[in-house]
């Protein structure tokens, strides 16, 4: 059973901003979120951490196929090569040359 991230996210924005939820409506809204609307969500509320935390934290993400997809979808759209998605969404080159491979 996942965990219910709508809830917990709604619950942690009415404690930390309840002012600014309207801000996170859209994303609130979705019938489910994925990982990257959860990732998104986390540093627009708690900012972004310093360099160790981040580099922790990025050695234990793991992503659905539909989260791979959807991140190989926005370089599409967007013509964005490796290089220029690893920076959007902090992933390394080799991992999204790994997902070409197996998904496209």
């Amino acid at each position: 059973m996942n965990p219910n991230y709508k809830k917990i996210y709604t619950d942690i924005i009415n404690k930390k901003c309840p002012k600014d939820i309207k801000l996170f409506q859209k994303t609130l809204n979705k019938k489910e979120l994925d990982s990257v609307d959860i990732i998104r969500l986390n540093d627009s509320i708690f900012g972004k951490k310093n360099a160790d935390a981040i580099k922790f934290n990025q050695q234990h993400r793991a992503y659905s196929r539909e989260a791979i997809l959807f991140i190989l979808d926005f370089q599409k759209k967007k013509k964005y090569n490796n290089s220029q998605l690893s920076r959007e969404f902090k992933i390394s080159r080799n991992t999204i040359a790994k997902w070409k491979k197996i998904y496209i």
